[in-house]
Order: structure tokens, then C-alpha cells, then sequence
């Protein structure tokens, strides 16, 4: 098995009486699809949050390829390689898609600023690939406000890619998003990853989704990770059944 990309060794966070992180500790190994499934605050969220520098753990250490990034700020992690895309895309809606991907690209490459143009043939050369890989770039000079959930969510993974990570962490792609899309945006998902060589970890409540396309699952629930491995067996557990799925 592949060294682990990320680990998370006894972490803790607690919301006043809560622990929303009760002494966590998960390895994500290269080149996983792994899917986390719990009941809502369970801490999933939470456990990206602490991974990606929005929320700083109060004991345990979280480190990206052996390195600490404890406690370190949001940009600092996405610097290293940790990219997030949110439940709500988090776009400009009155842009086009494609300033929405050169906008990115341009923080990416970290040379442009606001008085300067932002479509260049450098953004451009960059951005469209990304939107060729999410199978957008149809939709490239539509503004995102005219779009469906399922092709935002797309776009806003496309956005994430732009930083050129080697882990993605998704809170609920399919969230939103319509049962006729569902299934397309994941495969588009999946395959636009392994074309890529990212990582991802992914917080999902539709169990045929984690079935169909994790190939590890966690499940969370009161801030502790209560079991962990291949969909089939997991969500053939009676445990999980009945305190996630809600199957008695």
C-alpha cells in the first residue's frame, strides 16, 4: 500500500460541550476516493475544516506527506497542496465560467492583480483544459448564474483544480444536485481525479454514490470515526443501517 498523503493522529476540537473531533485518527493514502458518511453533526464537516485550516484542533497533529500542517492558515495548506470544494459553490455568478476557472488560475500562478487584465492567453492556455477535464467547455462563455447546480458543482471543482493539488477535499458534490445528473457528475468527477493523480476525500449522504464510487468509507458520528472500510461491507453493517442510513 502506498505511504499515506495525509494523516491525522488524536485529533481533538470541542464547541463548548461538544466534541465536534474526539481524539480522530485516520491515514488517507494516495490515490484513495475516500467517501465519510455520518448523521448531521457528526463532525464530518468539521474533520475538513480542521484539514483545511479553518478550524485549529485543541490536541492531535494533521500532516500532509509527513509534514505538520497543524494549526497552519488556509492559503499556507492550499499552498501545499490541499484544495476544497464547498457544499455551496462558491463562484461568481454574474462571470462567466471561464473568468470564474482564469480567476484561479491567475491566484495560482500569483501574478495577477485586480487593476490588471484578467483574460490573458496565459490565463486562457491554462483554463480551458480544466474545463475540457470536467466536460465544461461548452459552457465556458455562459455566465454561472445561467447554469444548473450539477455544472456548478463541476465548475467549482474545476476552480480547486486550478491550485493543482495533490489532495481534494469535497464537502457533499452532490448536494443540490438533480437525480439526473447525480451519477454523471460523479464518473466526471472520478475520472477527471484519476486523470489528474488527486487524492480525494469526500463527505457524502446519497449511500448509492458511496457505493457505486468510494473505494474506502468512514463512518463519523459524535466526533469519532466508528468504522472504516470497503463500501459493500460498511453499508451492510447493521450498525450503519441504522444510525446513518436510518434502516432499522
Amino acid at each position: 500500500m502506498s505511504a499515506a498523503l495525509l494523516s491525522a493522529a488524536g485529533v481533538t476540537l470541542s464547541f463548548g460541550g461538544v466534541r465536534a473531533a474526539d481524539g480522530v485518527d485516520v491515514e488517507v493514502d494516495t490515490g484513495e476516493f475516500l467517501a465519510i458518511i455520518g448523521p448531521n453533526g457528526s463532525g464530518k464537516t468539521t474533520f475538513l475544516n480542521l484539514c483545511t485550516g479553518y478550524l485549529r484542533p485543541t490536541a492531535g497533529s494533521i500532516r500532509l506527506e509527513g509534514r505538520d500542517i497543524t494549526g497552519l492558515s488556509p492559503r499556507a495548506i492550499a499552498r501545499l497542496g490541499i484544495a476544497r470544494a464547498f457544499q455551496i459553490p462558491q463562484l461568481f455568478a454574474e462571470h462567466s465560467l471561464l473568468e470564474n476557472v482564469m480567476l484561479a488560475v491567475a491566484a495560482e500562478q500569483g501574478f495577477w492583480r485586480p487593476l490588471r487584465p484578467l483574460d490573458r492567453p496565459a490565463h486562457r492556455k491554462a483554463a480551458l483544459p480544466l474545463l475540457e477535464l470536467m466536460k465544461l467547455d461548452e459552457h465556458a462563455e455562459r455566465a454561472v448564474s445561467e447554469l444548473s447546480e450539477g455544472i456548478r458543482k463541476l465548475a467549482d471543482i474545476a476552480l480547486a483544480l486550478a491550485l493543482r493539488p495533490k489532495l481534494l477535499l469535497l464537502d457533499e458534490p452532490t448536494s443540490g444536485v438533480s437525480n439526473a445528473e447525480k451519477f454523471a457528475l460523479v464518473e466526471t468527477l472520478a475520472a477527471a481525479l484519476h486523470n489528474e493523480n488527486v487524492t480525494a476525500v469526500f463527505v457524502e449522504h446519497d449511500m448509492e454514490v458511496v457505493r457505486s464510487y468510494a473505494d474506502r468509507v468512514l463512518v463519523w458520528d459524535q466526533g469519532r470515526i466508528v468504522a472504516d472500510g470497503p463500501p459493500n461491507a460498511i453499508l451492510s453493517d447493521p450498525r450503519v443501517l441504522q444510525n446513518v442510513v436510518g434502516v432499522t
